[in-house]
Order: structure tokens, then C-alpha cells, then sequence
């Protein structure tokens, strides 16, 4: 087992707690050495996945975002509130809980944009409260989705990405921060435009894109034909198109715009591809499959270095 920091608290209040939320539960309970009373309540939209959750030992208690006064309770001496929901839920949910949240309760959220969600937080939480609101991002995402997708070892070696406001405590970031590194993974901090930059480019773009092929074949007129001939490659590529539409909705509207610089950008390529393809070129094609196939075996011989267990986790 990869050792992980040592964290305590009391009580923890997820909104949303599926693969993100769940996995956040799951380790902190299962994997870390983390102390103190360690309760987990869930605030969730189905009875059905509430039951579920509390079946799997997920959380330890459910409570309804309709109830006030089982919500009041719920919040009442929290340590941290994570808001595990799409982005778009994240205005809402914070006006929701804003009348009930102890002065002392750290809030963050895993959200895949952060510049949306800080808006989101100034415009619910106001100048006197906007302090208590950590905007993170873990990047541990699976096409899998519910409580069952929780597992306890997804963040280990994974990245955390918290983008601090500057009305944030140096207290509450490096709380917020113990935290994630107690389920094993790595926090590190970025301004929220670059944040949203560079996940446009490395994750959002390639959800489009998955999303993209499929929709493309399910509109040819043999699309059955071609799916009982799709194997390995079309596997790997369209894993992604699992993933939650709701969720995925939500980001691509929420950073549209650096979104639409990279589907720009990966137009342009496709342009390039597309004449040396026409052109019968294939030196041109050859040196862009060399230089992805260098760059990609690079990504992964990093990738591998760093998911060498060191027990050091550390926020830069």
C-alpha cells in the first residue's frame, strides 16, 4: 500500500458522492491513517442511490437537499464540504447551503473548471464568505459513474489541482490539501484560467472528440455494421464517451471558450492530415505519426516515474 499523509477530522458533508465524492469517502475511511470521528454524510438527489451508498458503507448517513432542517444538521460542525456535482449545480448548491454553514466549515468543490466555479462561489457566498471556498479539481476521472464506481485507491498518484482565491487562509488551501494527499495523491496549485487552459486542451477536448466519433458513426446508415467490426482501437478511443453526459455538458459550455481554441487548433491538424491524406503524401504523414508516437512514449515513461510509490506527497 502507497503510504499517504496523515489527516484528521471530524465530520465530512459530500454533495454527490459517486465515483468523485464516493472515491474521496472511501479513501479517507479505507486507505489513509487519517483520525477523529471521521463521519461521512451524503446530500443527494436519488433515494435510490442514497440507499445504495449507505449499503456500500460509502457514507455513513443520507440527507435530503430539500429537508432544512436535516441539512442544517448535516452541516452543523462540518469540517469540509465537497461539492462532488456537475459544475453547473455548483451556484445553487452553495446558495443552498450558505445560510446553514458554520464559520469554521472549509468548503471545496472537484469541479472540471475552475474559472466558472469561482464566479459561482463570489456570486453565492458574497465577500464575507467567499474565504471558506477552496476551488479544487482532482483528475482521477473513469467513464464509471454511482456509488459501485467509488474505490478507495483512485486518487494514488493522481493529481489534485487546487486554485486558491486570494481571500483563502493559507490554513484552509493547505487543509483542503492534507486532505487529498491523505488519499494518496499529489496537490499541486494553478491560477484558474491556466487551470481551465490546459484541462481544454488534455481532457475536455478529448471527451469531444470520443464523443465526436460515435455520434459520427451512429449517423452513417450501416452504423451497426460498423460497430460489430469496432475492436481494440475504437475500445480505447471512445472509453471516454461512457462518461456522464450531464457532466460533460456542463464543462464544455462552462470553458467554451478555451475549448473552441483547441477544437480550432485540433481542426487545423486534421486540415494538415486531411491534404497529406488527399496528396498521398506520406513522408508528411509519417513525421506526424513519429513525432506523436515520441512525445506520447515520453508522456508515459513520465507517467510511470511518477507513479513510483514514494510516500511524499507534496503541494507546489
Amino acid at each position: 500500500m502507497t503510504d499517504v499523509a496523515a489527516f484528521s477530522f471530524d465530520k465530512l458533508v459530500i454533495f454527490g458522492f459517486g465515483l468523485i465524492g464516493g472515491s474521496l469517502a472511501r479513501a479517507l475511511r479505507e486507505r489513509s491513517d487519517a483520525t477523529g470521528k471521521r463521519t461521512v454524510i451524503g446530500v443527494g438527489r436519488s433515494a435510490a442511490s442514497s440507499a445504495r451508498a449507505l449499503e456500500l458503507g460509502v457514507i455513513d448517513r443520507a440527507v435530503s437537499l430539500n429537508d432544512d432542517a436535516a441539512l442544517r444538521d448535516a452541516l452543523d460542525g462540518a469540517d469540509f464540504v465537497l461539492l462532488a456535482a456537475p459544475v453547473a449545480q455548483t451556484q445553487p448548491l452553495l446558495e443552498r447551503i450558505a445560510p446553514f454553514l458554520d464559520a469554521n466549515t472549509i468548503v471545496t468543490d472537484a469541479g472540471s473548471t475552475k474559472a466558472d466555479v469561482v464566479a459561482a462561489a463570489r456570486a453565492a457566498l458574497g465577500e464575507r464568505r467567499v474565504g471558506q471556498f477552496v476551488p479544487g479539481h482532482p483528475i482521477a476521472g473513469r467513464e464509471a459513474s454511482g456509488p459501485d464506481a467509488a474505490l478507495p485507491d483512485l486518487y494514488v498518484n493522481r493529481n489534485v489541482v487546487l486554485c486558491p482565491l486570494p481571500e483563502n487562509t493559507p490554513h484552509a488551501v493547505e487543509r483542503v490539501a492534507a486532505m487529498w494527499r491523505a488519499t494518496g495523491a499529489c496537490v499541486r496549485e494553478m491560477e484558474p484560467a491556466q487551470h481551465d487552459r490546459v484541462l481544454a486542451s488534455v481532457s475536455h477536448l478529448p471527451h469531444v472528440l470520443s464523443f465526436a466519433l460515435v455520434e459520427q458513426i451512429l449517423n452513417s446508415p450501416d452504423a451497426d455494421l460498423k460497430f460489430s467490426f469496432a475492436a481494440g482501437g475504437f475500445r480505447d478511443f471512445t472509453r471516454i464517451a461512457a462518461s456522464s453526459p450531464e457532466m460533460w455538458r456542463d464543462v464544455c459550455v462552462a470553458n467554451r471558450v478555451a475549448l473552441l481554441e483547441e477544437l480550432d487548433d485540433y481542426t487545423a491538424v486534421l486540415a494538415r492530415l486531411r491534404a497529406a491524406i488527399e496528396a498521398g503524401d506520406g513522408a508528411a504523414l509519417e513525421a506526424v505519426f513519429a513525432r506523436s508516437r515520441e512525445a506520447r512514449s515520453e508522456w508515459q515513461e513520465h507517467r510511470a516515474a511518477d507513479a513510483v510509490p514514494t510516500g511524499r506527497n507534496v503541494s507546489n
